[in-house]
């Protein structure tokens, strides 16, 4: 009888169904048969998107709620480069709850010694490098730039890509960054593009949040 895949839970705590189809796609390449299942859902309840610390102070006790009720689930993906509810959520269950930007930054770090973070707007770079000084990574930190984008600009928008290219080269030759963090779920399908333009590694974070979430399990699954 064959075992029972392990189970990722990834959520997208904004209700834009568009963000987390573009997050699906962008993780098939993660799921193989012999791995854990990923599944991405969007949480209803949230705003269309998370801009502000408002809508990260609304989503926490909703985005608790949904990890612990789902049992069956062997770890969990915030997927808001906020990591609203991070903290709350990982009291609330057993299994390991990965926030994308807390992975995306150690990701970065061990791919170069100075990183830089492409934000959609001013307001999430000073949320950001709150997070950062939280982190005890600022050292690290090459720069941070704004592509002036909201959330579903940044999966749909015309100029997009251009904003994105902008943003990494100012990164990278004003900041000295080594490698480059996309600062929103969002921008997913323009990673792989973005780094064959800008000559650098550029981290997708939701990539990074399941990678460690895969690791996590099969690491517990062999003992």
């Amino acid at each position: 009888m064959s075992k029972q895949r392990q189970h990722i839970l990834v959520i997208n705590p904004n209700s834009d169904e568009m963000v987390t189809e573009n997050m699906a796609q962008e993780l098939k390449r993660f799921n193989f048969s012999e791995g854990p299942r990923i599944e991405c859902v969007t949480l209803s309840d949230g705003p269309l998107g998370i801009e502000s610390q408002a809508d990260i102070e609304s989503v926490t006790i909703p985005l608790t709620k949904m990890v612990s009720k789902n049992k069956e689930v062997d770890a969990f993906v915030i997927a808001c480069y906020s990591d609203p509810g991070l903290h709350l959520c990982r009291e609330a269950s057993e299994k390991p709850v990965f926030g994308i930007q807390e992975c995306g930054i150690l990701t970065a770090m061990s791919r170069g010694d100075r990183f830089g973070v492409i934000a959609l707007q001013e307001s999430s770079m000073r949320r950001h490098l709150r997070y950062m000084r939280q982190m005890g990574v600022m050292e690290r930190l090459a720069g941070e730039r704004v592509a002036e984008l909201s959330v579903r600009e940044s999966v749909s928008g015309e100029k997009t890509f251009e904003k994105l290219l902008s943003a990494a080269k100012q990164l990278r030759d004003l900041d000295q960054a080594e490698t480059i963090i996309l600062g929103c779920a969002g921008m997913a399908k323009h990673r792989t593009r973005l780094e064959s333009k800008i000559g650098i590694p550029v981290i997708e974070p939701v990539q990074s949040a399941v990678s460690m979430a895969m690791h996590s399990l099969l690491s517990t699954r062999q003992h």
